[in-house]
């Protein structure tokens, strides 16, 4: 049995925030992930860190045969109540040691806003080649690693020339972040992330047997209200991107 994990004590604010009510989710990442994905009636597609199940409902109205996994038990209760009436199939399971899924019985697997989320890189990586038959397709979607490291980047704006930056002071470093979950609230609450750099997430997809066969970069549709900062803001946010998409295809030989 997975042990419990730091994500347990968050699920009602992850639940909260990270939904199909969310724009992000609704507008950029959810048609972005399906888009580039591709899909299938009849096909087996695994969702790793699936939390809530956001994306597992969205594939099971395209006839998809899904199956999400994460370690957090509160966060599959909520995705099974939440899913009720779909067909969709949820499991409490490492993603690093998914013993209970056998090889080769997967056509996909995506990993939506939670592989960063996840430890052991190489591992869950490993687990999810071993999972897919040859050919099998797998989806990351992350925060973009080059820009959005917690604690170490942030907007900065240049009064001279009027326009919004993104500042990064660290990238080439792995660190492990710890993320506090209300804070001012509850400070002594938080969970882990990851960052790593494109070179560490493309070594380890090429060590596992993965072929990178499509890259997006996805930038927030949101715009800012009238106002002085407006149109630097709405300048900057097309031109840094939120999140990365990452497809790749198991090859082989």
């Amino acid at each position: 049995m997975v042990k419990d994990t730091s994500w347990d004590k968050v699920a009602g604010w992850y639940d909260r925030h990270v939904s199909e009510d969310s724009d992000h989710q609704r507008d950029l990442i959810i048609p972005g992930a399906v888009r580039m994905l591709e899909p299938k009636a009849g096909e087996r597609i695994l969702d790793i860190g699936c939390g809530q199940g956001v994306f597992c409902r969205e594939l099971a109205t395209n006839g998809i045969e899904v199956t999400g996994i994460d370690s957090s038990k509160k966060l599959i209760d909520i995705a099974r109540n939440r899913s009720r009436g779909t067909s969709v199939k949820y499991n409490m399971a490492d993603a690093s040691n998914m013993k209970g899924i056998p090889d080769s019985s997967f056509d996909a697997a995506v990993s939506i806003l939670a592989l960063q989320n996840m430890e052991n890189l190489d591992k869950v990586v490993s687990e999810a080649a071993r999972v897919l038959h040859n050919k099998g397709r797998m989806l990351i979607v992350l925060n973009h690693p080059c820009f959005r490291i917690p604690r170490q980047s942030g907007w900065g704006f240049d009064e001279k020339r009027k326009l919004q930056y993104r500042r990064v002071d660290r990238y080439m470093s792995p660190l492990k972040i710890p993320i506090q979950m209300h804070p001012g609230a509850a400070p002594n609450i938080h969970t882990w992330t990851f960052h790593r750099s494109l070179t560490e997430y493309f070594g380890v997809l090429n060590k596992n047997g993965f072929a990178v066969n499509k890259l997006e970069e996805w930038v927030s549709q949101r715009k800012s209200r009238p106002g002085a900062k407006a149109r630097s803001e709405d300048m900057a946010r097309n031109e840094i991107p939120l999140f990365l998409a990452v497809s790749a295809i198991r090859a082989v030989e």
